[in-house]
């Protein structure tokens, strides 16, 4: 575990140097939010949804804020998958598994993070009815904050299965590409999920997809009460524990037929 632990914090200290990116994503995050809170306005105003506009803007910014977590691979992993040299990690002491999955949940713990503060502070000072509204209650507030990590712990899993595949095909781009389209449609970041119609809700929310920032923005916002946390929290450990293993399953696969060309 201390392994683990050590190349996770190498991994934080490794982000902190990005300033540049982070000011970058803060500036382009705020410009889509702005956008995407216009055009939910305009649509609103010509036709009123029985959800009020600002949990609406709410889940818009939150979404934004933690963006990072949701796109973000590991570039370093994906040069060693296609020049070889991934071979000389099978030579360390460690799962490799164990190994990536710490330092990528580093790579999106404190990338989301560094936007997410600057972000959700500008949102809050905008005018009302285009800024961020703040939670339903402190118990939501606090129900969310779990489930944020454990939406953590699924898009972590979701990235390396997405590296598994990458390396059986030596090219992320199409894998890569579909689970991304999906992981933007059915997580509520190209349209709020709030907004799909009630049968079709109670499909893609059990999907992991959803259990990414939707859950957690739905407890902050309270359309999801705090005594439905639990629920919550048992479907997202669920998809932690079938992406974990399906994840496991297909490096060990990969690692017995893996083979290694060059000089």
């Amino acid at each position: 575990m201390r392994a683990y632990l050590s190349v996770f914090k190498m991994r934080l200290r490794m982000e902190l140097q990005y300033r540049g990116a982070m000011i970058g994503g803060i500036l382009c995050q705020m410009f889509f939010g702005l956008v995407l809170v216009a055009l939910y306005k305009t649509l609103y105003d010509g036709n009123p949804q029985p959800m009020p506009f600002s949990s609406i803007a709410t889940y818009v910014w939150l979404q934004q804020a933690f963006f990072r977590m949701m796109l973000g691979s590991d570039s370093d992993l994906l040069d060693k998958i296609r020049s070889g040299d991934i071979s000389y990690d099978m030579c360390r002491p460690v799962n490799m598994y164990g190994f990536y999955y710490a330092r990528i949940m580093a790579q999106k713990f404190m990338g989301s993070i560094m936007r997410a503060v600057p972000m959700l502070i500008l949102a809050a000072i905008l005018p009302m009815g285009y800024g961020i509204s703040g939670p339903a209650s402190v118990w939501g507030l606090l129900s969310a904050i779990p489930a944020l990590f454990l939406g953590l712990l699924c898009v972590c899993a979701l990235e390396n299965i997405t590296m598994a595949f990458t390396m059986k095909t030596l090219d992320p781009r199409g894998m890569q590409g579909l689970l991304n389209l999906l992981m933007m449609t059915l997580s509520g970041n190209i349209l709020p999920l709030t907004l799909f119609p009630d049968s079709w809700q109670k499909v893609i929310t059990f999907f992991p997809y959803a259990q990414l920032l939707d859950a957690p923005i739905r407890l902050y916002t309270g359309d999801y009460l705090p005594v439905d946390a639990l629920r919550v929290y048992a479907l997202q450990g669920f998809w932690v524990i079938v992406l974990v293993s399906l994840g496991v399953a297909m490096w060990n696969a990969n690692k017995k037929r893996m083979v290694v060309q060059g000089g």
